[in-house]
C-alpha cells in the first residue's frame, strides 16, 4: 500500500541518501523481492525494509508498492533506480581513482563489445593491454549494440566497443579506425567471380547476412551497396560462426570485416576473402556516458586499442 508524499517544505533538505540505501534499492529493483534482495546485500530482511522506507521518506516519493504476493517498482522508482546505478558507479570510480593515485586503467572496468568485433580484435589487443596495465581488472560483456547501449546508460557497463554508424544518445564517441569490408566466398565457388566482382552479377538469394539486430548486417548492406534485396538470401545467420560455416558450405557469399583476416574463425575453412572499394567500411569506436569522470581514462584505452589492433 502506498504512503502519502511528504510535502517538500517538511523534508530534511540537508540530508541525502546514503550509498547503502541506494545499493539496497537497486538490488530490490533488479530482483523485485525483499527477501532475495536482502540476501543479496548480506543484511536481514527487516533491516533491508527499514532502509528502503527511510529512502522513500527522505525522497518524499513512493518507490515501491507492496502486497502480500508481489513487489512492484513504481514509475518514479524505476527512474530513481536508474539514477542510483549511475551514482553508485561514480562512487566506485571515486574510490578506485583515489586508491590508484589517479593512474589510468587500474581496478575494475566493465567493457561491452559486440560479437562482430570481439573474436577478431580481443586476441590482438588483450595480451598487450595486460602487459601495459597489470592492475586493470577487465570484465568483458558481449552483446548486440542496442542492449550494450542500454546497459551503458544504466551504469551496468563503463564503456562499449562497437561499430558506427549507429543512432546513439547520451554518450561520447571516440572513433578508432575504419574496418573495411571484404567479399567472402568458398574457394573455387561458382557463385561469384571474386577477382571481377560486381553485385549486379550475383544470383538471386546468393548473399548471406547476419540476422536483424546485428549492426554488421546494416553496415554491410549500406557500405557494400546491397540495394537489390532479391540478391539477399531468405536464410540468415544468428552468429558469425554460423555465417562462415554457411559460406564454407558454398551456400552463398557474404561480406566480412577486414579484421577477420587471419582469425581463428577462418582457420580450417575454405573461405577466402577479397578486397572491395575503400569506401566499403564500418568505423570501430569506443563510447562512454556523457559527462563521466573517467572520460580521459577511456580515451587512453581507445588510443591503446587503435595502436595495438
Amino acid at each position: 500500500m502506498s504512503r502519502p508524499r511528504i510535502p517538500a517544505a517538511e523534508r530534511p533538505t540537508a540530508h541525502l541518501p546514503t550509498v547503502k540505501q541506494l545499493r539496497y534499492f537497486v538490488a530490490l529493483a533488479e530482483v523485485k523481492h525483499f527477501g532475495r534482495a536482502a540476501e543479496q546485500c548480506f543484511v536481514s530482511q527487516s533491516a533491508f525494509s527499514i532502509a528502503i522506507q527511510e529512502l522513500e521518506a527522505l525522497l518524499g516519493a513512493n518507490l515501491v508498492d507492496r502486497t502480500n504476493r508481489r513487489v512492484t517498482i513504481t514509475a518514479m522508482g524505476r527512474e530513481v533506480a536508474s539514477l542510483a546505478k549511475l551514482c553508485l558507479q561514480d562512487v566506485t570510480t571515486l574510490v578506485e581513482h583515489a586508491r590508484g593515485n589517479g593512474k589510468p586503467l587500474q581496478g575494475a572496468l566493465q567493457l561491452g563489445i559486440i560479437p562482430t568485433i570481439a573474436p577478431f580484435l580481443l586476441p590482438r589487443v588483450l595480451p598487450a593491454l595486460r602487459r601495459s596495465f597489470p592492475q586493470l581488472k577487465l570484465f568483458l560483456h558481449e552483446g548486440l549494440t542496442e542492449e550494450l547501449h542500454r546497459q551503458l546508460l544504466e551504469g551496468t557497463l563503463d564503456v562499449v566497443l562497437l561499430a558506427l554508424p549507429y543512432d546513439l544518445t547520451g554518450v561520447e564517441q571516440m572513433p578508432l579506425f575504419n574496418d573495411r569490408f571484404r567479399l567472402a566466398a568458398r574457394a573455387g565457388t561458382k557463385l561469384v567471380e571474386p577477382t571481377n566482382y560486381r553485385f549486379n552479377r550475383l544470383n538471386e538469394g546468393s548473399v548471406l547476412l547476419l540476422r536483424e539486430g546485428h549492426c554488421m548486417r546494416d553496415h554491410a548492406i549500406e557500405a557494400c551497396k546491397l540495394r537489390d534485396t532479391r540478391k539477399t538470401s531468405a536464410f540468415s545467420a544468428s552468429s558469425l560462426l554460423t555465417l562462415i560455416e554457411m559460406v564454407d558450405a558454398d551456400l552463398g557469399v557474404t561480406f566480412l570485416p577486414e579484421m577477420a583476416e587471419g582469425s581463428s574463425l577462418l582457420q580450417n575453412t575454405q573461405v577466402r576473402t577479397y578486397p572491395l572499394s575503400d569506401k566499403s567500411h564500418r568505423t570501430i569506436a569506443l563510447i562512454w556516458r556523457r559527462g563521466t569522470a573517467r572520460a580521459d581514462e577511456f580515451r587512453t584505452l581507445g588510443k591503446f586499442i587503435a595502436e595495438h589492433r
